[in-house]
């Protein structure tokens, strides 16, 4: 059978691959994608959505659970596991559906089946109806990554689960241990304590949510901890003594280890690109620990082929993957006003709680890099809006180029703050300085005050505390 043409194949169709995909079909460009498992890949199916679809039934329990704080009365509050999990499939599922129209809107030719690079604009796909031969002068890869399996601390989906069976649990844990406090961590343990489970999460760094603020880190522990939740910091698992219902886990903390036992384990500790099986060595693809090496274009050396998203390296954000896949798109198609994609001003969201949210660099960060800062910061308590929806615990951090007035940094706690955070993505976007955010009025009573407020305490000018 001869092969198919086209002008470019996506191979992956997560948020980095079907985005690339639709903005080439956009441009004019004959588009093929290639997925092997789900469209809308981990993300849509286990990753981002499901998640916060879990994380938002822990919130209104949460929510019913303080009823009294509001004046209302709620008796008897319970869960149904089973239920919050079908929601978050039906959710998940929805979503991918969704892209499935979106390919055929966009007339994408979607090819279900395992990619392989057979040689330079070559690709070789393994249907269920046979192989199937694809050719184009440009290749996106868009592959992904999936959890990092620690030797001894692999899954076994009984009592040692990944993040794909903390998304569909046969049971609720009763004593949990998460290894690994990143975003996927520590939305695990936020889901599940707030559930009840007695959760303890283990982190090998001096800090939970090691890439956040040092000061919000801090600020989101003493939360965690105030909600029951553990925390051992500087910690390592050793190994997991597994019996029958049961994990007796080998904690090493400060040169001690001390063995505690657990029904349940999530191992949450990074991810491993999807680089195995595509033929990229042969290519002469340079790989570096599981990550394809790009440029700020995301190409990879080899003429006509691209690497996005988790695939190329961090930051591992669906965001990030997206605006890669449109800016590759628009190389292929010939545009010329094309920008990389910079690392540093794309917003990282956790959905614990509290939420946590930054970008840009830390306080730390921005000295390391030898800026001289001014800094700012606003606790919720001040805020008229957070004490009328009942979450009074948050801050709000900004970090300032004392010679430019330039916005270096934003960190942010608390209720909402994944929503609020956008502002200040514009206005580094933007190149705003103090004084833009001095001069901006923000509404009145909104949570977003407390960002003004924030930069005017870092040039002394706060009203509110």
């Amino acid at each position: 059978m001869a092969a198919k043409s086209y002008d470019m194949i996506v191979i992956g169709a997560g948020p980095g691959g079907y985005v690339a995909a639709i903005r080439g079909a956009q441009l004019g460009q004959k588009v093929a994608i290639v997925e092997r498992e789900h469209l809308g890949g981990i993300c849509l199916n286990w990753g981002c959505i499901p998640t916060k679809a879990m994380l938002r039934s822990a919130e209104v329990f949460h929510l019913m659970e303080r009823a009294g704080d509001f004046g209302l009365k709620a008796d008897s509050i319970s869960y149904d596991l089973d239920a919050v999990v079908k929601r978050s499939r039906k959710v998940a599922g929805q979503l991918s559906g969704g892209v499935k129209g979106l390919m055929k809107k966009n007339k994408v030719d979607v090819v279900m089946g395992a990619a392989k690079l057979t040689g330079k604009g070559k690709v070789s796909v393994e249907t269920d109806k046979g192989t199937e031969e694809l050719t184009a002068k440009n290749i996106v890869l868009a592959t992904g990554a999936r959890a990092r399996e620690l030797p001894g601390l692999e899954a076994d989906g009984e009592n040692v689960w990944t993040y794909k069976h903390a998304l569909q649990p046969a049971r609720m844990p009763k004593k949990l241990l998460v290894i690994g406090s990143g975003a996927i961590g520590i939305e695990f343990a936020s889901f599940y304590n707030t559930l009840g489970a007695d959760t303890t999460v283990v982190e090998v760094m001096d800090r939970i949510l090691p890439v956040e603020d040092a000061e919000i880190s801090k600020f989101a522990k003493k939360q965690f901890e105030k909600q029951g939740m553990k925390i051992m910091e500087k910690a390592t698992v050793k190994q997991l003594d597994r019996a029958k219902g049961k994990v007796t886990a080998h904690i090493e903390t400060g040169g001690k280890t001390e063995k505690i036992d657990f029904d349940t384990v999530i191992s949450a500790v990074g991810i491993v690109g999807n680089v195995e099986g595509l033929g990229l060595e042969e290519l002469g693809v340079k790989i570096d620990r599981t990550h394809v090496v790009v440029d700020a274009y995301c190409r990879t050396g080899v003429d006509g082929l691209y690497a996005i998203g988790d695939i190329a390296g961090a930051p591992w954000l669906a965001h990030k993957a997206s605006h890669e896949g449109v800016m590759v798109a628009e190389l292929i198609a010939g545009k010329n006003d094309v920008h990389p994609v910079r690392p540093e001003s794309i917003a990282g969201c956790t959905y614990c709680q509290p939420q946590v949210a930054s970008v840009g660099y830390t306080e730390a960060k921005a000295k390391e890099l030898g800026y001289k800062v001014k800094v700012g910061r606003f606790p919720f308590i001040g805020n008229g809006k957070a004490i009328a929806l009942g979450e009074p615990e948050g801050m709000v951090k900004t970090i300032f180029d004392e010679k430019t007035g330039e916005l270096l940094g934003a960190h942010m706690v608390g209720a909402e703050v994944t929503e609020l955070i956008q502002g200040y993505v514009v206005g580094r976007q933007l190149e705003t300085t103090e004084e833009d955010l001095m001069e901006t009025v923000f509404p009145h009573p909104t949570l977003s005050e407390m960002m003004h407020e924030s930069v005017l305490d870092a040039y002394d000018r706060v009203i509110h505390i």
